[in-house]
């Protein structure tokens, strides 16, 4: 039961992570083609920034708690990048700077959801290969 638990957990994780950063592009690319202002823009991605970056943290320590080393080392990275913007306090999107750095924020964000798409499918591949195990 534990194990179900488990895979339930990470994956509502993983989609819940993505679509925070889904939201967080169609802002960014609202604020390209001027169907939001700058304000409301980074006001609402600033919002979801905090919840994204706890959210990487708990899905890196259900990992290592539950002894998935794998999924924990693949993740790990991701996690190592939002400790180091949040140290150098550069993890909130500056209204002033928005429109000079749209393009390099709107590419982070699209490797973040590659990066995430990876962690599904080595998940679902985990999954796969838990439940083999179980079966023989």
């Amino acid at each position: 039961m534990a194990e179900v638990l488990y895979w339930i957990s990470t994956f509502v994780l993983i989609l819940t992570l993505l679509c925070l950063l889904g939201y967080q592009l169609i802002l960014l690319v609202d604020l390209e083609f001027d169907y939001i202002n700058p304000y409301d823009s980074t006001f609402r991605i600033n919002q979801v920034i905090l919840p994204e970056f706890i959210i990487q943290g708990i899905f890196c320590l259900i990992n290592l708690i539950a002894g998935h080393w794998v999924i924990f080392l693949i993740s790990l990275p991701c996690l190592y990048y939002n400790v180091t913007l949040c140290i150098k306090r550069e993890q909130l999107a500056d209204v002033t700077e928005i429109y000079n750095k749209l393009s390099w924020e709107k590419k982070k964000r699209l490797c973040k959801v590659a990066y995430l798409v990876l962690v599904f499918v080595a998940s679902i591949v985990s999954l796969v290969w838990t439940l083999t195990e179980d079966v023989h």
